[in-house]
Order: C-alpha cells, then structure tokens, then sequence
C-alpha cells in the first residue's frame, strides 16, 4: 500500500485569507491565532494574503476570485455568526458553509473553513485561539496533500 502523508512546513506556501469583519472582535481573535500559527508552521508573512469582506455571506465570492487567479496554495476562511432572535442565524449558517465548500470543490483548492457558528459571543471567544490555529494547520497539510496528489497524477 502506498500512502500520502502529507507535510506541516508551511514554508513557499502561498496562503490567502479572507476574514468576515461583521462579529470584529471574534474575526480579529481568529486572524491573530492564525497568523501566529502560520508563522510557527512556517509561511513567511510576505506569501500571506489578506482580504477582509463585510459578512460571512461575502466569504465565498471573495475566496472563489482568490481561488482564481491560480496564486494561492490553499485558502483560510475566518468569521463569526453569533445566534440571534431571527432564522437569520440559520440562513448565514447553512449559506456561507455551503458557499465555502462549493468554491472549494470547484476550485480545486483547499480551504480550512474558520467561521464559527455559535450561540453567544461568549463561545465564540472560547474557541477563537483553537480554531484560528486549526485552520492554519489545516490550509499547510492540505496545500502538501493536495500537491502530492497531482505530483501523483502526473508521474502515473
């Protein structure tokens, strides 16, 4: 059996992320974990990209241009939706999750999605540092795996 393991060194990576601004304390905790994740794995600040959107249901259009100019290795999603009185909650939920998955698919790029769902702000923050961190994990081993697969592809 061959096996594809896939790499944590972040180093000539190219990372683009895009962070929700609605919920600003939430996304600027998430940013801050990833960055410094980032850093740690090795993606050198000068191969990040930064673009911020108004909301969650803005992510998946900014990602799919990013995704298209063919620059980018792997992308990380950032925001927070906080639990209101409205279905609202839902509907930026289930929308912006969907959005992310399917410009991932139709990309062919991978993206660590980072938009917490949760109940209350107080949730949010608790799983700020976890999750910003999770998703530069994530972006690094997945832009390896996914390399790996079409260096693969191409020597069959």
């Amino acid at each position: 059996m061959r096996q594809i393991n896939a790499s944590s060194n972040g180093t000539g990576l190219r990372i683009a992320i895009v962070r929700a601004r609605f919920n600003e304390a939430i996304g600027a905790a998430l940013l801050a974990a990833c960055l410094d994740r980032l850093a740690a794995l090795g993606v050198a600040s000068g191969d990040i990209t930064l673009a911020a959107v108004p909301g969650a249901l803005e992510i998946p259009l900014a990602l799919q241009q990013l995704a298209a100019t063919g620059h980018y290795d792997a992308l990380i999603a950032l925001g927070a939706v906080v639990r209101g009185d409205t279905y609202h909650f839902e509907v930026v939920s289930n929308e912006s999750a969907a959005g992310i998955t399917q410009v991932q698919l139709d990309a062919g790029i991978p993206i660590a999605n980072g938009v917490l769902t949760t109940d209350t702000e107080e949730q949010a923050m608790a799983r700020v540092m976890q999750k910003g961190g999770d998703c530069a994990a994530v972006a690094v081993e997945m832009a390896h795996l996914i390399r790996d697969i079409r260096n693969e592809k191409r020597s069959a």
